[in-house]
């Protein structure tokens, strides 16, 4: 039989997760990345699958969302996963990595499999089938248009902000210390407490800062959960304390009391000298953000690795033009993948390229594809982003997204049923294939 074929255009998340599927199972992948010839305003590297908002791929806990969506790409051999847990750093019960070393494993996995990496700006839609389109909310301008062409419609999108890094040791550790909340995970983040005076003072500078402003054409709609730090301070005094400045599980070990407010930072790699603000994306302008985060305790001389950034996330209407095997409704050979179908996340954004790597393949070898159960964390993330009504936005996992269970531990349930179906749907629907 000749070697399927698989064309992926973009080398992030999905794209690397679809090359994956099809190289594991003999067929020959090819991924168009544009970079290192053109970088998007948030990307660096030249490598594959570059982490560009935070190095977190969320908690491992399968009391929530992300921990069983984590799981389901453990049973499904997501080489996401693989390199995360190849290249992590402490971060208590959270699955945290080093973005470089994160990126370069994928990378040389990848190559050592025999994928094909094709450098270059892909501009026109390729006519080789099947094509998984997996280019991301960072999609060109060039390529967007592309996609809007056979669509029939311009793409949507929204903004979306990234949080600073600074060089460990710029922190003042005589204000700062290192614990985790509640004690869960030892020590693994750096801690800088505030007392009521000082948030106040920080919040009425954050409040009074210059900011980017959007082109005047573009709706600044934020996604909820990477709203910019001063846009959520906007909705009152308090929602930082409730928010990403909330103290609760914390003592500060110098006065033995919680904090008024604290701002957390993650350790962003292995040699651990950087760290990431977490919850601080923000699209103040450079300058304001050295002078306000410098009022932060324990970060007055701060030194920053990467200040923080806003970008325009783009996504297609995907309740109108996907199937929940993530085809094309107008081309069924053409698959698309990746946060441009509307789920938000990296491990979002992982699974829907290993899926439509998997269905790419079975149309390559004359199988029909499918979906993952809808009781499954996967299979009911894409139920949403493919049937969605009015006013679709992107999505992350989350339980509601699950059918309904009864009972006092529905979640706990909710969670073994996910597990059993994928295990079920993965030994049946895949034992067939190579």
């Amino acid at each position: 039989m000749k070697t399927p074929l698989i064309t992926i255009i973009g080398g992030g998340l999905a794209g690397c997760e679809a090359a994956y599927q099809v190289a594991k199972r003999g067929g020959k992948a090819v991924i168009h990345e544009m970079k290192p010839l053109r970088f998007s305003p948030a990307h660096s590297l030249s490598t594959l699958s570059e982490l560009v908002c935070s190095n977190s791929l969320k908690s491992e806990s399968l009391e929530n969302a992300s921990g069983l969506l984590k799981e389901e790409m453990r049973l499904l051999d997501s080489i996401v996963i693989k390199a995360a847990e190849a290249t992590r750093v402490p971060a208590g019960k959270t699955l945290a990595v080093d973005r470089t070393a994160f990126s370069n494993h994928i990378t040389d996995t990848l190559e050592a499999m025999g994928v094909e990496i094709k450098r270059g700006e892909v501009t026109d839609m390729p006519p080789a089938r099947p094509l998984i389109i997996a280019t991301g909310p960072l999609t060109s301008d060039a390529f967007a248009e592309s996609i809007a062409g056979i669509i029939g419609s311009a793409s949507l999108h929204f903004f979306d902000a990234v949080a600073p890094i600074v060089y460990r040791d710029s922190i003042d550790m005589d204000k700062a210390f290192k614990a985790s909340r509640y004690g869960k995970g030892g020590d693994d983040y750096i801690n800088c407490p505030f007392t009521e005076e000082e948030y106040n003072r920080f919040l009425s500078q954050l409040m009074e800062a210059d900011k980017v402003r959007a082109h005047e054409f573009e709706d600044a709609s934020y996604f909820e959960r990477c709203m910019p730090i001063e846009v959520m301070a906007g909705r009152g005094p308090k929602t930082l304390l409730f928010g990403p400045m909330r103290p609760v599980g914390l003592k500060d070990p110098r006065t033995g009391e919680r904090p008024f407010a604290v701002l957390q930072l993650r350790r962003e790699n292995m040699e651990d000298t950087l760290y990431n603000m977490v919850g601080f994306q923000t699209r103040l302008t450079f300058p304001a953000q050295k002078k306000v985060f410098r009022l932060i305790p324990g970060l007055e001389n701060a030194e920053f690795a990467r200040l923080g950034k806003l970008h325009r996330n783009s996504f297609i209407d995907s309740p109108w033009c996907l199937l929940n095997t993530l085809q094309f409704k107008k081309d069924a050979n053409i698959l698309f993948a990746g946060q441009i179908t509307g789920v938000e996340g990296y491990n979002e954004s992982a699974v829907s390229g290993l899926i439509a790597g998997i269905n790419a393949f079975k149309l390559a070898i004359g199988e029909e594809p499918l979906s993952p159960p809808e009781a499954t964390m996967t299979g009911a993330l894409f139920k949403y982003i493919t049937n969605a009504k009015t006013g679709f936005q992107p999505m992350n996992a989350n339980m509601g997204l699950l059918p309904e269970i009864a009972g006092k531990d529905r979640r706990e349930q909710q969670v073994r049923r996910a597990l059993g179906e994928l295990k079920a749907w993965r030994d049946e629907v895949l034992a067939t294939m190579p």
